[in-house]
């Protein structure tokens, strides 16, 4: 018998993550939380807690909502503000009004953003859920050039502006 036969079931598990789509025509007022994947069509309001797992607001959805989630992608609409553990990807046409905090953030040419941007390492005293976006930061504004940088003991995060 191999030991190792029982390894790839397991990585494939691990590999194949369950993703939920909320379609267009669904509306959800209140708490939404959930450990898999989830695509959103539709219409949220209130709060999403995705903390392991990806969020995607697709080109239909409208989220006024506060979102904590590993990774969030918009294509969409949101209103309220992001705490993400990993990465926030605003894609061309998504829209965000409201404040983003993760390590990496990701803002297309296209894309729509007001508020302001912590990008706090995770782990080193920004831990997801507790990071929540301070109301008394100045909003920054997404541009693609490059912004003076502020003189600091250590390099900062950089966000990525990407173009189609």
């Amino acid at each position: 018998m191999h030991e190792s036969s029982a390894r790839p079931e397991t990585e494939a598990k691990r590999l194949e993550r369950d993703v939920v789509n909320i379609g267009k025509s669904v509306v959800i007022k209140g708490e939404l939380s959930g450990s898999d994947d989830l695509t959103i069509e539709g219409q949220v309001d209130g709060k999403i807690e995705l903390r392991q797992s990806v969020l995607t607001i697709g080109p239909n959805g409208k989220i006024k909502a506060q979102i904590f989630a590993k990774s969030v992608v918009v294509l969409g609409e949101v209103t309220g503000n992001i705490v993400a553990s990993e990465k926030v990807d605003i894609r061309d046409n998504g829209s965000v009004e409201g404040d983003i905090a993760s390590p990496r953030v990701a803002i297309a040419e296209g894309a729509h953003f007001r508020g302001s941007i912590d990008m706090q390492k995770s782990g080193a005293g920004a831990r997801p859920g507790q990071g929540e976006p301070r109301p008394d930061t100045k909003p920054a504004a997404a541009t693609t050039t490059p912004q003076p940088a502020v003189q600091t003991a250590a390099p900062r995060p950089q966000v990525q502006v990407v173009q189609s």
